[in-house]
């Protein structure tokens, strides 16, 4: 056996990796019923200037990226956009989220949102600290 380490993995090894972690995973804990979600905010022209993008799994909201143009910024956009991620995860059965940032900006927006603090990775990146936040839907 060869043990390879790779920063160009093929897709379809990529593949055969989740496929059986998804495969084991339910045969442990039941399906996933893993989707994607998107909220996406468009300017007059359809230009995305904010947006999340995520997925629900396991009755749970995962915000991955949560991103605003600067010109949107201080109105309350992040706010907006996370409320329509959760209300669309309450619709799909939700009953928590959770999101993690190292920006002091948007854990206080978080924080204003309802979600609470669970865990810390200091030094992660250098000088700052990363935030694991979750919140009861």
């Amino acid at each position: 056996m060869d043990i390879e380490v790779t920063e160009t993995p093929s897709p379809e090894d990529l593949a055969i990796v989740g496929d059986n972690l998804a495969a084991f995973n339910a045969s442990d804990v039941g399906p996933a019923d893993r989707r994607p979600l998107a909220v996406l905010v468009r300017d007059d022209d359809g230009t995305v200037v904010a947006g999340i993008s995520g997925y629900t799994a396991w009755g749970w909201l995962y915000v991955q990226w949560l991103w605003v143009h600067e010109s949107l910024r201080g109105q309350n956009m992040a706010s907006r956009m996370l409320q329509a991620a959760e209300d669309e995860a309450t619709a799909r059965g939700c009953h928590g989220a959770y999101i993690d940032t190292f920006s002091p900006v948007a854990l206080k927006v978080y924080q204003r949102q309802g979600y609470k603090p669970f865990g810390t990775l200091p030094d992660f990146p250098k000088g700052r600290t990363r935030t694991f936040l979750a919140k009861s839907l």
